[in-house]
């Protein structure tokens, strides 16, 4: 038995000893369109995976984490989603803005924010999107002024996955006067539960509120809170966003194909398999989830170098595309009855969840248009797409 696969199954029988007691009811909770399941549970499981050294397993051992090799971070991804463990409440903080920190940020910052991201003490929230600014982060109007040793905050953000929930949100703001564009942003890590913040649940077709819009009224954060400096944040933006597509998403992998698996089984047993149609979709579905899953382990390539390239585009563009197909497959699965809610008042049942939120999976973290821009330009070198 090599290293990694010494580590899998280090993970695996710790996931089996403590997925139960307490936990045991954890499994298959959480997750897109899920996310108001058992929040406090979850946050404790999150809590008792960081005392036994199990959050963080990629980054460095300064640092807090493991410092464990891209393919025992694959291993854990793996079965932890195989474990039907429940979703991750710290993941923007793990994922997202700690490796950011650990790549771009100051000594001070990273002593300050990375052990609570650790020991899951603090949870994180992600300041990029406004009304007029989803995709094209550039076109951000938050701006932040320097007042002494403070940065004020006005502006609006939307689509702020868990703000609810967090205690610091990473805030990419306009800080230099009459700036366009990437120009002139900062990024900064603005604290949640401070007068001038406010936070308005979105309630979303499954009837579930993890979506909020944030609003900043001449909030505050510390001037030293800017990682990288400051008019220089989309750069830091960019990289946050690599992160965000790293090696957590061959976890998400697992998850979709149990879905698919599940579906099929579904298929066969109401029937829907003996339509020539619906086989043929479900094969596709197959063939589809394969090659995510091939294009994910080909993307690792720039995840070890730093932080993926171009490439993890067109890992977005697959996998969102994939999964929505697959919610639209599997209503047509379910028949006439998917069409009905499971009971009152607006009670979901998984596929009939999966089809509505699905919905957003090619528009949030970069919609496809998007993604398809980036390719055009940094893969193939065609001309950039026309501005106003």
């Amino acid at each position: 038995m090599n290293a990694v696969e010494e580590f899998r199954a280090e993970v695996r029988d710790w996931l089996a000893a403590n997925l139960s007691g307490e936990f045991a009811g954890l499994q298959g909770r959480g997750g897109p369109g899920r996310e108001h399941e058992l929040f406090a549970e979850r946050l404790a499981w999150e809590r008792h995976m960081a005392a036994a050294g199990w959050t963080c397993v990629g980054w460095p051992k300064e640092h807090g984490g493991r410092g464990a090799t891209i393919e025992e971070q694959v291993a854990f991804h793996e079965e932890y989603a195989l474990a039907d463990a429940p979703a991750r409440v710290g993941h923007i903080g793990e994922q997202l803005l700690g490796p950011t920190l650990v790549a771009l940020g100051l000594p001070e910052q990273q002593r300050r924010f990375l052990p609570g991201i650790v020991a899951a003490r603090e949870l994180w929230c992600q300041g990029y999107s406004e009304p007029d600014a989803g995709s094209d982060l550039a076109g951000v109007r938050t701006r932040a002024e320097r007042d002494g040793e403070e940065w004020v905050i006005t502006g609006q953000k939307i689509w702020t996955s868990l703000a609810h929930e967090a205690d610091w949100c990473f805030v990419v703001a306009r800080t230099e006067p009459g700036s366009t564009r990437h120009r002139g942003l900062s990024y900064l890590l603005v604290p949640m539960d401070q007068p001038g913040v406010e936070v308005r649940p979105i309630t979303q077709l499954t009837g579930t509120c993890e979506f909020n819009e944030v609003f900043f009224d001449a909030a505050r954060t510390h001037v030293s809170h800017v990682v990288g400096e400051p008019g220089e944040g989309w750069q830091v933006a960019m990289a946050t966003l690599g992160f965000e597509r790293g090696v957590s998403t061959l976890g998400q992998q697992v998850g979709f194909r149990r879905e698919l698996e599940t579906l099929i089984d579904l298929a066969v047993r109401n029937g829907a398999a003996d339509d020539p149609l619906i086989r043929d979709r479900l094969a596709r579905a197959w063939v589809g989830v394969e090659t995510i899953r091939f294009n994910a382990l080909r993307m690792l390539d720039g995840v070890a170098a730093g932080a993926p390239g171009p490439e993890a585009s067109i890992g977005k563009i697959l996998w969102a595309t994939w999964h929505r197909e697959l919610g639209e497959l599997a209503m047509d699965v379910c028949g006439a009855g998917g069409m009905l809610a499971a009971g009152e008042p607006y009670e979901l049942d998984a596929w009939q969840r999966l089809f509505l939120f699905s919905r957003s999976d090619t528009i949030y973290a970069g919609s496809n248009e998007i993604q398809r821009n980036i390719i055009a330009e940094r893969v193939l070198g065609l001309p950039k797409e026309p501005r106003p």
